[in-house]
């Protein structure tokens, strides 16, 4: 049976895989458009099983435990007007996880990655709309042997924005399910500005979607989110 093992590197929270980069790996397992459930966090060198049930459908298992399951979904395309890389640049400069951040080594929201190794992806409150915003150039390390982004690193970028969106406090709130459809594989190197908007919530749960722009505001990927704030989880801690 075949497996997948998640690097330390491409943690979220500090003992578990980030949601949208784990549900980018496990997405490319089931070959088709779909939306990736998580039912327990990802563990990080671990190697999980991989169950493929037919059309679209692929579990991963740790043993007998359900980690994540796909299921074949769509989601429509947004029809916002992009910020520009320099309005992406003032709004990340007002990102909360600056001064408090939960998991403040997560792969690509963590400010505490250094440059090359987390996507330093740090999302802050747009001017005068209900998006927050943040630039992204992808590194090197992150393309495939065409030059442009890995496609589980696209997914990661469009990950974190949401959970900003939905959680402008930076509380904590885990990925629940991750739908990712990407129109083209950005270049590393590329200026890139990452968009995240809160689409509605009920109680702990939220709903969010998120999109990537290349340099030109042309549309390269996008996503939709459900998050989910833990039980009695509170406020964030400070980092």
């Amino acid at each position: 049976m075949p497996t997948v093992t998640i690097a330390p590197r491409f943690c979220g929270p500090p003992n578990s895989a980030n949601g949208g980069y784990f549900s980018g790996v496990t997405a490319a397992l089931a070959g088709s458009s779909v939306a990736v459930r998580l039912l327990k966090p990802p563990p990080l060198n671990v190697p999980l099983a991989v169950v493929e049930r037919g059309e679209g459908r692929v579990e991963l298992r740790h043993g007998e435990e359900l980690i994540a399951e796909t299921r074949p979904n769509r989601v429509p395309a947004p029809t916002l007007r992009p910020p520009t890389y320099v309005e992406a640049v003032q709004a990340s400069q007002r990102y909360v996880g600056f001064d408090h951040h939960p998991f403040p080594t997560c792969f690509v929201c963590g400010p505490q990655r250094q440059r090359g190794d987390g996507l330093r992806i740090f999302p802050g409150a747009l001017d005068g709309r209900d998006l927050v915003a943040a630039p992204w150039v992808a590194d090197e390390s992150l393309a495939a042997e065409d030059g442009k982004v890995r496609p589980e690193f696209m997914w990661a970028a469009l990950d974190c924005p949401g959970w900003l969106a939905t959680a402008t406090d930076a509380r904590i709130a885990l990925l629940g399910e991750l739908t990712v459809h990407i129109d083209r594989r950005v270049r590393t190197g590329d200026r890139c500005v990452v968009v995240g908007w809160c689409i509605g919530g009920n109680g702990r749960k939220h709903e969010a979607g998120t999109a990537l722009y290349d340099e030109d505001g042309v549309l390269c990927g996008y996503a939709q989110a459900t998050w989910i704030e833990p039980r009695g989880a509170g406020a964030s801690a400070s980092a």
